[in-house]
């Protein structure tokens, strides 16, 4: 090769890496370029915009300590394994940590083995959607006020009766037998548990969720969502079967989030059985099936109900933000939006199975965790 020609390419190289690097800075994320041993050889300038690092900050420091320490969780070995890591925490330089999407690609960077990753700062989004999720318990806690009232008015009433003869037997010198004494006291104990249980429970369901995953028990939050509506299905006349598979492995979530999901289920299965109650001749079942099971190695929970169904040209729009088959007062059109993304932050899926008149079925599968 001569000298001009040597020159020529030189020149040609220049000129692609200048493309490139702007092509690089251009992009609206901020985009690592990691080493085989995931340390940072290279980023765009739109890591500083989102993160408060200049380039010489992270240069060769490993990536994995972008992310803030969670337990169990080894990010290493996840960016080595994984195309995509949803709704983890990073850390900023001066600010709170964000909460990010990040996407790995393995490429090639100057001849050696790299990987390519782009992160997606999402912290406004999850704002805005934890509003949301917090609005629909608001609303839900707000129709569930008299079933709420009665539930605490049974053991307030069981405590006011054993209370009242007490003291009448007080004000008459009259005295109480000790095994009556014993029976009262231990009744009005077990009362007083149930009435603060009751308490705790309102107080966890309506505070604001953690975006974080934990190792959450299915079974338990389908239960704890059961026993916060059953009241309002018992004084409709509901009947609930439960098929739960016992000893299902844990998923990746957040318990108070998923009650949310099961309760927004649990209205929508109550309102088309109610629905096609009051538009029939007949008296139609009113159930609602509830089953779960380990299905391919995933967690997979169906919610059935025998209601009015969904018609086929709604189908495609069931999931879409403020969209409601149900007449006006009766519903905002986000329980099923709201649903979605929560079990979709979970790499979950959910999917409805539905005959008009005859009731819908919707299946929610989730990735199944270790126990350990």
């Amino acid at each position: 090769m001569d000298e001009a020609e040597r020159q020529r390419l030189e020149e040609q190289i220049e000129r692609w890496e200048k493309k490139y690097r702007e092509l690089f800075n251009t992009v609206p994320n901020p985009v690592f370029v990691l080493d085989s041993d995931l340390k940072i050889i290279d980023c765009n300038d739109r890591v500083f915009g989102v993160y408060g690092y200049r380039k010489e900050d992270v240069l060769r420091k490993p990536f994995a300590d972008l992310f803030e320490p969670e337990k169990n969780r080894d990010f290493a070995c996840e960016i080595r394994r994984a195309q995509t890591i949803n709704q983890v925490r990073h850390i900023t330089r001066y600010g709170p940590a964000i909460y990010v999407n990040v996407r790995i690609s393995p490429t090639e960077y100057a001849g050696e083995a790299a990987y390519l990753v782009t992160t997606s700062d999402i912290t406004k989004r999850l704002q805005v959607e934890q509003q949301l999720i917090q609005a629909g318990k608001m609303a839900t806690l707000g129709e569930m006020a008299t079933a709420i009232a009665h539930e605490l008015n049974q053991p307030l009433s069981v405590m006011k009766t054993a209370s009242s003869f007490i003291s009448k037997k007080i004000r008459k010198g009259e005295q109480i037998r000790d095994d009556i004494l014993k029976a009262m006291a231990e009744e009005i104990d077990s009362h007083v548990d149930r009435a603060s249980g009751i308490i705790i429970h309102l107080l966890e369901f309506g505070r604001m969720s953690e975006v974080k995953r934990e190792k959450v028990a299915i079974n338990d939050t389908v239960n704890r969502s059961l026993a916060f509506f059953m009241q309002q299905l018992r004084h409709r006349d509901i009947e609930v079967k439960k098929d739960l598979q016992p000893d299902l492995p844990p998923v990746l979530a957040n318990s108070n989030r998923l009650e949310q999901v099961f309760i927004n289920l649990l209205v929508n299965a109550r309102d088309a059985i109610e629905d096609k109650f009051e538009k029939s001749i007949h008296s139609p079942e009113k159930t609602i099936s509830i089953r779960t099971a380990l299905f391919d190695g995933k967690v997979r929970v169906e919610v059935a109900d025998t209601g009015t169904g969904i018609p086929r040209p709604l189908l495609e729009k069931i999931f879409e933000p403020f969209f409601t088959t149900k007449r006006v007062g009766r519903g905002t059109g986000l329980g099923l939006s709201i649903s979605c993304g929560i079990v979709r932050d979970y790499d979950g899926t959910l999917e409805v199975e539905t005959l008009e008149n005859e009731g819908s079925t919707f299946i929610l599968t989730f990735p199944a965790s270790s126990k350990s």
